[in-house]
């Protein structure tokens, strides 16, 4: 993975209609945008306190790409050389489009500023031939294997968190529920604007039909990503963390819901989901903030509040 100097752009696509050739297409030239030093006015400029570099995971079958940040070595600061360092693993958001490179801003920060080693996930994309358990194996198969080698990334594995936005949200969710199960504890997960429902009742929300096509055209997009998620046949309430069995005893969860997005019920009913469970949870709310603001802090006033809020808890949540 690079990044690129410059970049145009595509034209948003007509969703309902759009053919596998013309999604690569579209996603391949998003990406390059999101990528590219262009696009640093939208996504904002990353923490020159953090050093930022691809590495590939190599795992079971294949390689996963993943983008790390780390304290920036300084003249009086070892962060850099540190071998105890608190681990955040990170999803970036996007569903059939998206690159770890747009949440730069965010995670250099938190590199930074904890200081932590960030570790994000370039995971699978959805596509007709790619459901969403691929990208959530991603996810998981990360995690375990950096916690696993954590010497030789310089952690500390009993100080690790997840952190997802969007559908990145939805893929931490399921590893924060993985995790209990194979009883790897974490300290937190931080899930913004999650999308945590691709069952059949996937729309049945208010804010779906109040923010279905506004601020964004958020509706077509999101029957897309329904219809990626789960081949013909297989059960979608397995990738929806809305409909997990047990959601007690997971790791203490802050989410973040901008109130103008569609799937800001989404999050809200998560969020009680988890409280009845027993399972430690303080939801925020960014009224007037739209779906991706964290990743938008060229547009988005809010951006840099929920951004400290979640430095803040992880800071708390990771501290020895």
């Amino acid at each position: 993975m690079s990044e690129t100097t410059t970049a145009t752009r595509p034209p948003e696509p007509d969703f309902s209609a759009i053919t596998t050739e013309e999604l690569r297409a579209y996603r391949d030239a998003e990406n390059r945008f999101r990528a590219s030093s262009a696009a640093r006015t939208i996504l904002g400029e990353p923490d020159t306190g953090a050093a930022i570099v691809w590495q590939e995971v190599a795992l079971p079958g294949r390689d996963v790409p993943v983008r790390v940040y780390r304290p920036a070595p300084t003249g009086d600061d070892e962060a850099a050389t540190r071998t105890d360092l608190p681990l955040v693993v990170h999803v970036h958001g996007g569903g059939f489009v998206g690159t770890a490179v747009q949440c730069d801003w965010t995670n250099s920060h938190l590199a930074a500023g904890l200081p932590a080693l960030v570790v994000s996930v370039e995971h699978r994309l959805l596509a007709p031939d790619s459901p969403l358990a691929n990208a959530a194996d991603d996810g998981w198969d990360v995690l375990q294997h950096v916690v696993r080698h954590a010497a030789q990334w310089g952690v500390d594995p009993a100080r690790t968190a997840v952190f997802g936005e969007s559908c990145g949200a939805l893929i931490s969710a399921l590893t924060a529920i993985r995790a209990r199960e194979a009883g790897l504890e974490l300290k937190a997960q931080v899930l913004v604007n999650p999308a945590v429902d691709v069952t059949e009742t996937m729309f049945d929300y208010p804010s779906i039909a109040e923010y279905a096509y506004n601020p964004t055209r958020a509706l077509p997009q999101l029957r897309l990503i329904q219809r990626f998620a789960v081949p013909p046949g297989a059960d979608t309430s397995a990738v929806s963390p809305l409909y997990a069995d047990d959601l007690s005893g997971l790791a203490p969860a802050l989410v973040v819901v901008p109130t103008q997005d569609a799937v800001a019920d989404h999050g809200r009913r998560y969020a009680e989901q988890l409280r009845e469970a027993g399972t430690s949870v303080r939801l925020t709310e960014y009224p007037g903030a739209r779906h991706a603001f964290l990743t938008l802090p060229g547009l988005e006033p809010q951006a840099e509040a929920a951004q400290a809020e979640i430095l803040a808890y992880l800071r708390a949540a990771l501290a020895k």
